[in-house]
């Protein structure tokens, strides 16, 4: 079973982009981020006509996650628990069933928290730490789950180009690290760095300052497992070359492979 993670940066700009690469990789779920369009707007038949099953969670001009499934939807929750006062469309979880019982997929954008002097970084904070109260809940259910998104975390210095250069910035700085970390040691597996050690592998390039050129890259983007599913863990790959086509986003995918 593959399952990949991808901010699209708005499905309606990158539809074509996101259609071949789901063709050429075939993952069986994909979860998908800053979809940037409400419910009804997101294309939900050119996914359909792929076998995809669609659950969404969206929100007008921003945000918003989406997951795509081969496999039916037993459950879908929206929102992260935790502040019923929260609007944004950041969370979407989905339970699908499995060949020894189910399988829990969430589709995060977690907030990026700049700058880091303003309410965004409190809110970005206060999210994570909603998340790990959640994975507390997840983790009780002795079940596999993977959490899947952009988590606007660099984890550590060998994931970013310029550690120096990030080091105020709410991606890198230290207690939005120690929050990421505090979730790692609940007994989740960042995928990647269980596949790889290799240094400066990245998943997201900003537009700007000729970033992709020049390879200046952030690895922000995660899929987190429960020990359930670590356990299955075959591989993990970042779809580097995506980047490099007609009107990319500025992420790109990220898949790994289940037994």
């Amino acid at each position: 079973m593959i399952i990949a993670s991808w901010n699209v940066n708005s499905i309606k700009v990158r539809l074509p982009n996101v259609l071949e690469w789901l063709k050429q990789r075939n993952p069986d779920i994909a979860c998908l981020q800053e979809i940037k369009c409400i419910d009804a707007n997101f294309p939900v038949q050119a996914f359909e006509e792929l076998g995809y099953n669609v659950a969404v969670h969206g929100q007008k001009t921003y945000n918003g996650v989406a997951i795509l499934s081969k496999l039916p939807f037993d459950e879908v929750q929206s929102r992260l628990p935790g502040d019923e006062s929260d609007g944004q469309a950041r969370y979407l979880e989905a339970v699908v069933p499995a060949d020894t019982g189910v399988l829990r997929v969430a589709s995060i954008y977690l907030p990026n928290g700049n700058p880091v002097e303003s309410e965004k970084y409190s809110y970005k904070l206060d999210w994570m730490e909603r998340l790990q109260a959640h994975i507390g809940r997840l983790l009780a259910y002795e079940e596999p789950f993977v959490l899947a998104g952009d988590y606007n975390v660099i984890p550590a210095p060998e994931d970013v180009y310029d550690p120096q250069a990030w080091a105020g910035d709410a991606l890198f700085r230290l207690e939005t690290r120690e929050k990421f970390y505090a979730m790692i040691n609940m007994g989740l597996t960042d995928a990647f760095r269980a596949c790889s050690d290799q240094t400066h592998q990245y998943t997201f390039w900003d537009y700007q300052r000729g970033a992709w050129a020049r390879d200046h890259g952030l690895r922000i983007d995660h899929l987190l497992l429960s020990p359930q599913a670590a356990d299955k863990l075959k591989g993990c790959q970042i779809d580097k070359d995506v980047r490099g086509g007609e009107r990319p986003s500025d992420h790109v995918p990220i898949w790994l492979e289940l037994d």
